[in-house]
């Protein structure tokens, strides 16, 4: 199967990491939604990432969608997010305020790039801002009541540690978040980082440029 869309999007790289702890093969396409628009469009009519393409042909997009398959395909046993009860819902909650974050700051780095200084919009770029760090807030909550080397779920590690570790690595380098902001969270990400799967595909986040996305 191929997974098409670059490693500094959050969305992109959940989906890479767990095929990695899944362990499934896959050939990588580092498209850029920005330069690579027309070749993602040819398999995402909305020319977003990530994509997955299945070995019979079969395309999947949106990284919800794409990871509930994964589990599905290798079993109860070894999905990745909880299969039922209150671990199922815990996880899906902290999911949600990840992407949610992810979303804001994504909204934030855009505003910035592609309007025009004239139409910069400060109200909305700060209730993005807000947004985004109340979510996080709350997920340094959940972090600061894990017991050493734990998980945010249960004692194993979930999908929820991998969308927080990967939403807020990308946050943190593409807003260049206060060090000093969210030290329970950021240790356990960091810690996370440290997993095979994760640092083998870190990205830092190069922003696009706007003749790219033109």
């Amino acid at each position: 199967m191929i997974l098409i869309g670059m490693f500094d999007s959050p969305f992109v790289r959940r989906v890479a990491v767990s095929l990695k702890l899944l362990e499934i093969k896959f050939e990588h396409k580092s498209w850029s939604v920005g330069k690579d628009q027309a070749q993602i469009r040819k398999v995402n009519p909305l020319g977003r990432v990530p994509v997955l393409m299945l070995d019979d042909g079969e395309v999947l997009t949106e990284s919800g969608a794409i990871l509930d398959y994964l589990d599905d395909r290798v079993g109860r046993t070894r999905a990745l997010l909880p299969v039922t009860g209150a671990p199922r819902r815990r996880a899906m909650y902290l999911m949600a305020l990840a992407t949610g974050a992810a979303e804001k700051g994504v909204q934030q780095v855009y505003e910035k790039l592609f309007r025009p200084a004239e139409k910069y919009h400060e109200p909305w770029v700060q209730r993005c801002r807000e947004q985004m760090h109340s979510a996080l807030a709350q997920l340094e909550a959940v972090a600061a009541q894990m017991e050493g080397d734990n998980f945010l779920v249960d004692e194993a590690l979930t999908q929820a540690d991998i969308t927080v570790a990967c939403v807020f690595t990308f946050l943190d380098d593409a807003l260049k978040l206060d060090p000093k902001l969210y030290p329970s969270l950021r240790q356990h990400v960091a810690r996370l980082e440290r997993f095979p799967a994760l640092k083998s595909t870190r990205l830092a986040f190069e922003p696009p440029k706007p003749a790219q996305m033109r």
